[in-house]
């Protein structure tokens, strides 16, 4: 009897310990795509993938993260002249192959005005 009461005692307590213990909060994600153009589609494939990059610590520091993971998250091409091209980058525009990393996925396309342009998009998950 007296060994059934303590086995049950140090349930109460492991539960009890385990809801008040300091764990780490669930990590958090937000999806950020940046664009950007050039005069190639590989220079404007990095710079939007910076642009990226430079996101994902605004959205580090905006939240008071410590640490930010990303994963690739596909996204649409994010024209910039929206007033010619209301319905998004047209099939005919599209360049491919899209790039993918672990980190970014990111989709290039002729631009309206500028040579190339590439939208970079990433799932940013920071605790």
């Amino acid at each position: 009897m007296l060994r059934a009461f303590r086995i049950g005692v140090a349930v109460i307590g492991c539960a009890l310990f385990a809801s008040w213990a300091p764990w780490p909060a669930e990590a958090a994600c937000q999806l950020i795509k940046a664009t950007h153009s050039a005069d190639s589609p590989a220079e404007a494939a990095q710079m939007s993938r910076a642009l990226a990059l430079e996101s994902a610590d605004d959205l580090k520091q905006a939240k008071g993260w410590s640490s930010v993971s990303l994963t690739a998250h596909k996204v649409k091409g994010d024209p910039f002249w929206k007033m010619v091209r209301p319905d998004g980058v047209p099939a005919e525009a599209q360049l491919k192959p899209d790039i993918v990393t672990p980190r970014f996925y990111t989709t290039c396309f002729t631009g309206v005005v500028v040579p190339y342009v590439c939208t970079t998009g990433s799932s940013v998950c920071g605790q």
